[in-house]
C-alpha cells in the first residue's frame, strides 16, 4: 500500500472529512474521492468519483502477475 492512506480494518468505523476524502482498494489500488453531505431530513448523501492520478500512483508500486 502507498503512503498517505490509512488502512481501515474490516468493519471499523472511522471519521472522515466531508469533502475530498480518498479511499483506496487494497486489492487493486483503485482510489475513489468521496464527498459527503447531510440532508435536511438527516440522511447522509455520498458522491463518489475515481481519482485516476492517485490510482496510477498507487498501482505503480503493485506487482501484478501476468495473465497466462
Amino acid at each position: 500500500m502507498s503512503k498517505g492512506y490509512y488502512h481501515v480494518s474490516n468493519g471499523e468505523w472511522i471519521t472522515v472529512t466531508r469533502r475530498g476524502y480518498k479511499e483506496q482498494c487494497c486489492d487493486c489500488g483503485l482510489v475513489h474521492k468521496l464527498n459527503f453531505k447531510i440532508l435536511e431530513n438527516g440522511q447522509i448523501s455520498i458522491q463518489t468519483t475515481r481519482d485516476e492520478r492517485a490510482t496510477s500512483a498507487v498501482r505503480r508500486a503493485f506487482k501484478f502477475e501476468k495473465d497466462k
